[in-house]
């Protein structure tokens, strides 16, 4: 789940990303709205959370030059929660709209809630085989087994179970779990799906793709018991 998090006051964007990053989301984070733009331009987020109080650019045009794309979700932050500023806002084109100071499980809640909507419809809980996944409550299992697994390893393994034994390459696992400092000839993703595989154990789940990618293996392919 990328998320782009845009806002100028550094204390609090390191807050806001180190709490997201905890709740297993990826994020790049933007001090500017010229800055913001630059980034939606290389990256396909899924949800931009998004300040309105801006230098450069203010949140305002960078909300409406993002809902004119229409590629990701926007969730406005104002210090003002009056009635005309929600109005405003969402008038300008965001998804949602939170008002400062916020719990921080209702920004999460809400970030979630966002993520949902920008995705294909999928099932809440994935399944291929014996593997259980549940993405909401950063759970993993298999045949009963709690799997412990890293932040990275959750997010291969939930990438990989929502392609439904279709290929997945590694360059998109970099782009889909990794954040935009990742070395793009990083041996980052070959390294987690060989401790991934480990945790998981046998028979094994995960097959390589030579030249393609990885994907669900025979065993957990739709037909062999993938559900979804």
């Amino acid at each position: 789940m990328r998320v782009l998090l845009v806002e100028d006051e550094q204390p609090l964007a390191g807050y806001i990303e180190a709490g997201l990053r905890k709740h297993g989301f990826v994020v790049d984070v933007a001090l500017d709205g010229q800055s913001a733009l630059d980034k939606c331009e290389l990256t396909p987020y899924e949800v931009v959370v998004l300040d309105r109080d801006l230098p450069v650019v203010h949140g305002d045009a960078v909300c409406r030059r993002l809902s004119q794309r229409g590629e990701s979700r926007v969730l406005m932050l104002t210090a003002s929660d009056a009635v005309e500023d929600r109005v405003g806002g969402l008038m300008l084109g965001a998804d949602d709209y939170l008002g400062k100071p916020f719990a921080f499980s209702e920004l999460v809640a809400r970030v979630h809630a966002l993520v949902r909507r920008s995705a294909p419809a999928r099932p809440p809980v994935l399944r291929a085989g014996d593997v259980v996944l549940d993405p909401a409550r950063r759970s993993a299992e298999r045949d009963g087994r709690l799997l412990r697994l890293t932040p990275k390893e959750f997010g291969v393994l939930e990438q990989l179970l929502a392609a439904g034994g279709d290929v997945v390459s590694a360059e998109t696992l970099l782009e889909m779990v990794w954040d935009e400092h990742a070395d793009p000839f990083t041996n980052a993703v070959r390294i987690t799906v060989g401790t991934l595989r480990r945790k998981l154990g046998g028979p094994p789940v995960i097959e390589t793709v030579i030249g393609a990618g990885y994907r669900i293996g025979a065993g957990g392919r739709p037909g062999s018991g993938w559900s979804g």
